[in-house]
């Protein structure tokens, strides 16, 4: 069984590699945002022109962007959505909750101080990681059933 897991969330560290080296030889497939953090921001004036006004600058980013990731998240049968202790992933909070909406299985991967903050997003994930390599080991188990160890 070949599993399409959809990485969302926090673009500023590698947890994303963790998660995609830490699973390797399993039967998984990744997908994701785009992590570049210009080209994420900017895609919506390079294709569709210039936009004096910053609002509607990011709103043309936010809905090439949402083209991606509803796509991404549509095919997906399990989303890690990350929320990282830097930044504040607004996205990511829609991406969990689009998913679970979809029916998706969430994982939602936060350090541990963001427990409280996260509360409603973490009730509707199916597991809540705070290392990537429990992610890895989620995945492992789904596929395989064996334990860590």
């Amino acid at each position: 069984m070949t599993l399409k897991i959809y990485l969302s969330g926090e673009i500023h560290t590698d947890w994303r590699e963790q998660i995609i080296d830490g699973a390797d030889g399993l039967d998984v497939t990744f997908d994701s945002p785009v992590t570049d953090h210009d080209a994420s921001d900017d895609c919506g004036v390079a294709i569709l022109g210039a936009e004096p006004n910053k609002f509607w600058h990011d709103h043309k980013g936010a809905k090439l962007n949402a083209i991606r990731t509803r796509k991404g998240i549509s095919d997906a049968d399990i989303v890690v959505v990350r929320f990282g202790e830097k930044y504040k992933q607004w996205n990511a909070a829609f991406d969990a909750g689009y998913a679970a909406a979809l029916g998706k299985s969430v994982i939602v991967l936060n350090p541990p101080e963001h427990q409280h903050a996260l509360k409603e997003i973490h009730a509707a994930a199916l597991a809540v990681a705070e290392e990537p390599r429990q992610v890895v080991e989620i995945l492992r188990y789904v596929l395989t059933g064996a334990l860590p160890g």
